[in-house]
């Protein structure tokens, strides 16, 4: 690593102090009054603060419902907006929604119940819809001790305070993308400490629907796009189970339910087509869920080429 200077070291503090400010304010509120503030904000704010973002959803919603409006596309771009307003207060209020357990709701508690105690390795695969990062709840609740994959973040005291914030979702622990260091040894490469991870019995949590250049192209909405394997590969080549959950929101609070289900991983003497056969099909049960709450989906991510 690059030795810290006393300049970008005093940044880091800084940017640091600022995100702890906002953090109290936000706090400071109950909860749904801090979600609905910052909902309405995101509304109002984030298509003129960021028009090529905005931009980018309504042309990924016209790839995706060709037969709507664009007044009807134009509406689930901002209710898009609202939702990731909630999502960024409730990042900051995580912890309180875990220590609330009525505020999640698995909804296929029998299946859950009968693989609790016996999951064994497992790669959980979720989506960008409600509030995704909760997706991984049922494993943390069942005592599992998931990790997961993360974009880290470069100031390293922002880093470790979102790292610890979030300990009771990822008791595994966190797994910077690219290079990383700490929680599991050594400075490797993440794709080799995260199959590790899971050859050795581990629970791993990633997100896997959006843009990927070195991906594999599968179809999502009737269009090819490069998508992210390292879940299906992991899975496929170690023997472990993948379990797919969507964290959808219940109306406009902070209330969740959490649909759970395994992806069977064929296991034939052709690798490179079990992989492509997982990936299409978590695509297109991802799609199924987008269809059925689409502004609670990230539209005004990257998603096709």
């Amino acid at each position: 690593m690059k030795p810290v200077t006393a300049l970008r070291d005093f940044q880091f503090r800084s940017e640091y102090l600022l995100l702890r400010t906002v953090v109290a304010l936000v706090r400071a509120f109950p909860l749904e009054t801090a979600t609905a503030l910052s909902a309405r904000a995101w509304r109002l704010l984030a298509p003129l603060i960021n028009p090529k973002r905005h931009r980018r959803a309504l042309d990924n919603l016209a790839i995706a419902f060709p037969d709507k409006t664009p007044a009807e596309r134009h509406a689930i771009a901002m209710a898009h907006w609202e939702n990731l307003g909630r999502v960024m207060a409730e990042t900051m209020q995580i912890d309180r929604i875990v220590r609330e357990p009525d505020r999640l709701v698995i909804l296929n508690q029998t299946v859950f119940n009968r693989y609790r105690d016996k999951m064994g390795a497992a790669v959980g695969v979720t989506l960008h819809m409600g509030n995704w990062e909760l997706a991984i709840w049922p494993l943390a609740y069942a005592g599992a001790n998931p990790a997961a994959v993360y974009r880290s973040v470069n100031n390293p005291y922002v880093d470790q305070y979102l790292r610890d914030q979030r300990q009771n979702l990822y008791p595994g622990g966190l797994f910077g993308r690219g290079r990383v260091e700490g929680d599991h040894g050594e400075t490797q490469k993440t794709a080799r400490l995260i199959m590790d991870y899971v050859r050795r019995g581990g629970r791993l949590g990633l997100v896997c629907d959006l843009y990927d250049r070195t991906g594999i192209e599968v179809p999502f909405f009737g269009k090819d796009a490069k998508t992210q394997a390292i879940a299906a590969m992991i899975a496929r080549r170690v023997g472990a189970r993948i379990w797919m959950a969507r964290c959808k929101r219940i109306g406009t609070s902070s209330r969740f339910e959490i649909d759970i289900e395994e992806l069977k991983v064929p296991r034939t003497g052709d690798q490179s087509a079990d992989i492509r056969w997982i990936m299409t099909a978590m695509q297109a049960r991802f799609e199924e869920w987008v269809r059925e709450a689409p502004e609670q989906w990230m539209w005004s991510n990257r998603r096709w080429s």
